[in-house]
């Protein structure tokens, strides 16, 4: 059954750290100008953190995908410093999982906030994805 969220629970928390590389500065993703990391590759590494978190514990045919985020982006990373999110999920309403983040480079904290997920099937989501065509 799709939801059935019988391993997760609140308080599952998530890490991964990664070297901000030339590919994910703002002038490489179209979101700036500058040669530091961008929003939306922090985005992608809040997301990553999140969904690796929980991934194992979802049932087979299963997934979850990104709903919503709050995003602070709060101090600028230079090329070659390394970035860690950290998740914990913090709420389970049937489908939706909700998390909170945080982001730092070795200075200190870099970005915070929130970020929302549905647990979907796989199959049914792709048809669904595929009548949009």
């Amino acid at each position: 059954m799709v939801g059935d969220t019988h391993e997760l629970s609140v308080g599952i928390k998530g890490k991964v750290s990664e070297v901000v590389t030339e590919d994910k500065t703002a002038i490489s993703v179209g979101s700036g100008t500058l040669r530091v990391f961008g929003t939306p590759a922090l985005s992608a590494l809040m997301e990553r953190t999140a969904y690796t978190s929980i991934i194992d514990m979802l049932e087979t045919g299963t997934c979850s995908v990104g709903s919503r985020t709050v995003l602070e982006h709060l101090a600028p990373t230079l090329v070659g410093s390394t970035v860690t999110c950290e998740t914990e999920l913090v709420e389970i309403d049937r489908r939706r999982l909700s998390f909170k983040f945080n982001v730092s480079d070795d200075a200190g904290e870099i970005a915070k906030g929130t970020h929302d997920r549905f647990i979907v099937d796989i199959a049914k989501f792709l048809e669904k994805a595929a009548m949009r065509v």
